[in-house]
Formats: C-alpha cells, structure tokens, sequence
C-alpha cells in the first residue's frame, strides 16, 4: 500500500517541449481517487513548480528548490533552508574569479550574471515567468550583493568545460565546507547544508506520518537517484540516464512516451482506497 507518489517535473512530468498532457493529468486524478498524497520534487522554484501543481489540481506540500524549500504556499512553508546573505556574497565572490555563469535564487526571484559561455544547460534552464518568478540580469553580482544582500535557497553555476567545473568544486569544498553541493547535467549546484530532495521527502513524510516504504519516487535526473534508491518504489523514466536505471526498482517508459501514465496504469490500478479495505476487514471479521 502506497501512501504517497512523489514525481519530478522535467523531464519526466513535461514532455521535452515543456507540455503536459492530458493523459498525465487523466492518471494523476486516478492516483488522487486512491486516496494518495501527490507532491513534486524538483528543483525548479517554488513559484514555477507551484504553476505546474495548479495545473494537475494539486493543493499539497511541494518539494522545491532541491529541497531548500517544503511548502504549500510562500506563505505556508514546513520547511525553508537558506544560504544567508553575507555567505551568499563569499561564494559570488569566489566564483567570479572563473568563467562561468552564476545564478542566485530567492524564493521570489533570480539574479544572474551577464556572462556568455557555452554551455547547452544554460538554454534549457527554466528561468520561470516573469510575471512570478522575474529573472534579472547584471554585470556584477558582487556589486549587487554588496548594496543590497540577500539569502538565497540555491546557487546555480553553470561551467563551460570539465576542468573548470572540478577546480570549481574544489575550492568550494575547501572554503565552504559547510555548503552541499551537486555536479549534474553542465551545472553546479550549491545547497545549504543537508538539504537535499530525499530529505525534503523526510520532511514532508515526517509531517504526514508517511515512511518511505511507503512512497513512489519517479524521476530522470542523477538527483533524484538518492529518492529513487530509498523509496518503497523507486522508479526510473526511459529517458533517465543509465546510472539512475541501474538503481531503480523499474524502469518506465520515457517521458515522451508518457512514463509516468503508463507507471501509473500498471501500479495503481490493483491498489484500492484505505477505506474501502477496512471495509473488507470489517466485514470478514463478522
């Protein structure tokens, strides 16, 4: 019996050009009639990830920015952790001495550097729309820092080869060792300490009086390897990359091909509500 189904948004929810189809959100209300808990876990902004659970009706805890943030609203949060403002200011400084391209979000907004580099990531990142998440763009953000700080939820670094991204991490590691930090995908991403989504998946199951035996965990991405690796059912999209395959409990089909539909149809489907079974007992107990 799971109690709780926790899906990643791209990459597995969306279709590569960012859509989600009817057939999705036909099996996300099958899932929610089972009487299951249905959150996100992503780590994309709130503000963005809260679009895409208004679109499949949902009013539940959302799992944000890798974890940084557990929230229903930004008004009504279970959990926040932030990298405070005058640590924010160090790492931007150090990082400013490389070639790459860094971006500060805050629950509300980002704030990115203007620097060009190729990389492919920095395109298909989704800066979110204007209108909720804005997006602004300045020559120095140290300068920026310095006049007006800020806390932010993550640091997002994108690097335009290999040997930059490891002296990156290594002089990271060194001077802010109190700081988690993720490679994945092109990008870099700088965490407060212990947040990650698996444990903003403990948070939230730790407020519902829900185990991880108890969740499905569906995901793409190598983040999402150690929630897919502990959950009761860890599934792993077609279009994942080996390494997440490799540590699922199945394989679905790709999101293309709607994998999480499909995962749906073949799980849930024999799974019936927790009421309906306590009926069942009741009545075989007579």
């Amino acid at each position: 019996m799971y109690k709780l189904l926790a899906l990643n948004i791209d990459g597995t929810l969306l279709k590569q050009n960012g859509k989600l189809e009817k057939k999705t959100k036909e099996a996300i209300d099958f899932v929610k009639k089972k009487d299951v808990y249905i959150t996100l876990l992503t780590s994309r902004n709130f503000l963005s990830a809260k679009k895409v659970a208004k679109a499949l009706k949902l009013d539940s805890y959302l799992v944000t920015f890798q974890g940084a943030l557990v929230a229903k609203s930004l008004e009504e949060k279970l959990y926040e952790s932030v990298i405070p403002a005058q640590k924010t200011f160090d790492i931007v400084h150090v990082l400013e001495h490389f070639n790459c391209n860094v971006r500060l979000l805050h629950e509300r907004y980002s704030i990115g550097n203007r620097k060009k580099i190729k990389n492919n990531m920095i395109a298909k990142t989704i800066l979110g729309d204007p209108f909720f998440y804005p997006a602004q763009f300045v020559d120095s953000l140290s300068d920026v820092l310095r006049d007006d700080p800020i806390d932010v939820m993550k640091i997002d670094v994108f690097y335009s080869n290999e040997d930059e991204c490891d002296e990156i991490v290594e002089t990271i590691e060194g001077a802010f060792p109190d700081v988690s930090l993720s490679v994945s995908d092109g990008k870099i991403e700088l965490l407060p300490k212990n947040v990650s989504k698996l444990n903003g998946l403990i948070r939230l199951g730790n407020e519902l009086g829900i185990s991880l035996k108890e969740m499905v965990v569906i995901g793409d991405h190598l983040d999402d390897m150690p929630a897919i690796e502990a959950a009761g059912l860890g599934v792993a999209m077609g279009n994942a990359p080996k390494e997440v395959k490799a540590i699922a409990d199945w394989v679905t089909r790709s999101n293309e091909q709607l994998g999480v539909a499909y995962m749906i149809k073949e799980h849930f489907r024999k799974q019936h509500r927790p009421q309906f079974l306590r009926q069942i007992r009741t009545i075989e107990k007579k």
